[in-house]
């Protein structure tokens, strides 16, 4: 069972907006957050105003949450700190149904299961927000609401405001209904779901706003129609870009894997160095949307990136943010001292064990007996082709176990590093773990 990452909880001791911005929404646009939105100039005279109440929903389709919520958290976190009040909302409902995908229908979880990822999620959002002040966040499930609703009240009261032609020029319905796949009625009706669910936060709190994906931008003015239709007053909402490489590959994606935000499914090391590899001409853009950065440091780090990018000053810095934001100072010192330890510029000896375990297991590694000898440790973890190889590699003095040069070919691994794990070094970089048995 995957459990939710330990983290830093925010509070007042968090970053700050950038002062350089009178309005919040000018921050939004120079970080390039806005994809679409409902009318601009309103939007910024809202902001700009008194403090209002917004929300974002998050669906309990996987047991942790990903990098393409956390552009989401993130927003949501600027918004409060610029005064405005955080409805953090975790589909306990809209999570059974599941928002239409372009390629083909969901499968659907049980109950027990959308249960419990609900559970995961609220943690996770929580942590990202401050629960105190007069702009307290608060979470809230769109089941408490939705569950008492018969289907004939939720036709008869919510479904009469929709029209089937608007619902069919959805971008998400309409590339379905163009597949083979087709879409079912309960994914077709999820916009409708999502409707309610803003009208249900703008009768109780007087949300006014909502932020999400701008992939989700037919859910988004779902909620923004339905309350013109029923309440006859205008709200807003915002779509921020998705986000890609700028090779058009898919962000937040590692040989496959989505990056988590929780450290049972991706760990702290992976999550740094993740933006650690980020390419120099994504940088800039990852440090506006990911980080609480200044403009004026993040120029900074545009010019060194322009000037030495050799020196990927601004990738150890957006590591260092992210990974802090995410998992904690502490946790984020673990995993820096364990990347220089293990490039030479640190004792392997002081790491932490589940730290050092977790890095070792990004690298090639291999699971081997105490006792086994260095050379078919060499060969277990890919280091080299052969055992002749090994022994021509450790005579050449090319090889070090845990630090220290090996300099018999008849060597063994004792795995003396914390948590019974051996580090092999052939040559300056290339790396493997040994986890001994």
């Amino acid at each position: 069972m995957t459990g939710v990452s330990s983290a830093v909880v925010v509070n007042a001791t968090a970053p700050a907006n950038d002062p350089s911005f009178d309005n919040v929404w000018d921050e939004l646009v120079w970080r390039g957050l806005v994809q679409v939105s409902t009318d601009a100039g309103e939007l910024r005279a809202l902001l700009g105003g008194e403090p209002i109440t917004f929300y974002c929903g998050f669906d309990p389709t996987a047991p942790s949450l990903h990098l393409g919520n956390l552009v989401q958290l993130l927003t949501m976190r600027r918004l409060q700190l610029a005064g405005h009040r955080p409805l953090g909302l975790v589909g306990g409902s809209t999570g059974l149904i599941g928002d239409p995908r372009p390629s083909s229908e969901r499968t659907l979880n049980t109950k027990e299961t959308v249960a419990e990822w609900v559970g995961y999620l609220r943690a996770q959002v929580e942590r990202f927000l401050s629960f105190d002040g007069d702009n307290a966040a608060r979470i809230v499930n769109n089941l408490d609401w939705t569950a008492p609703l018969s289907a004939i009240d939720f036709l008869r009261e919510i479904g009469k405001h929709y029209r089937v032609g608007k619902m069919l020029s959805k971008d998400a319905v309409s590339a379905r209904l163009n597949s083979e796949a087709g879409i079912s009625y309960t994914e077709f009706s999820y916009q409708i779901l999502q409707g309610l669910d803003y009208l249900e936060l703008h009768r109780t709190y007087g949300c006014v706003l909502q932020t999400g994906g701008s992939d989700q931008w037919g859910n988004l003015t779902s909620g923004v129609d339905l309350i013109h239709y029923v309440e006859h007053t205008p709200v807003h909402a915002i779509g921020t870009p998705l986000i890609t490489n700028s090779d058009g590959t898919k962000f937040g994606k590692s040989e496959g894997n989505a990056i988590w935000l929780d450290a049972a499914m991706c760990s702290p090391y992976r999550m740094y160095q993740f933006w650690l590899n980020t390419d120099d001409a994504d940088v800039i853009s990852r440090l506006k949307i990911f980080t609480f950065l200044s403009r004026a440091e993040i120029e900074q780090f545009e010019r060194l990136v322009e000037a030495e990018p050799f020196r990927r000053a601004a990738q150890r810095r957006l590591a260092e943010e992210v990974t802090a934001i995410v998992h904690g100072e502490d946790a984020t010192a673990s995993v820096i001292a364990a990347s220089e330890a293990l490039f030479g510029q640190g004792d392997l000896h002081t790491l932490d064990a589940d730290t050092l375990a977790h890095a070792l297991r990004e690298l090639p590694h291999a699971e081997m007996d105490r006792g086994a000898s260095v050379v078919q440790a060499l060969v277990e973890t890919g280091l080299v082709a052969s055992l002749s190889e090994a022994r021509r590699a450790i005579t050449q003095g090319g090889v070090s176990l845990d630090g220290v040069r090996v300099g018999d070919d008849a060597a063994t691994v004792a795995g003396s590093l914390p948590g019974g794990v051996s580090v092999l070094r052939r040559g300056k970089k290339t790396l493997a773990g040994v986890f001994v048995r």
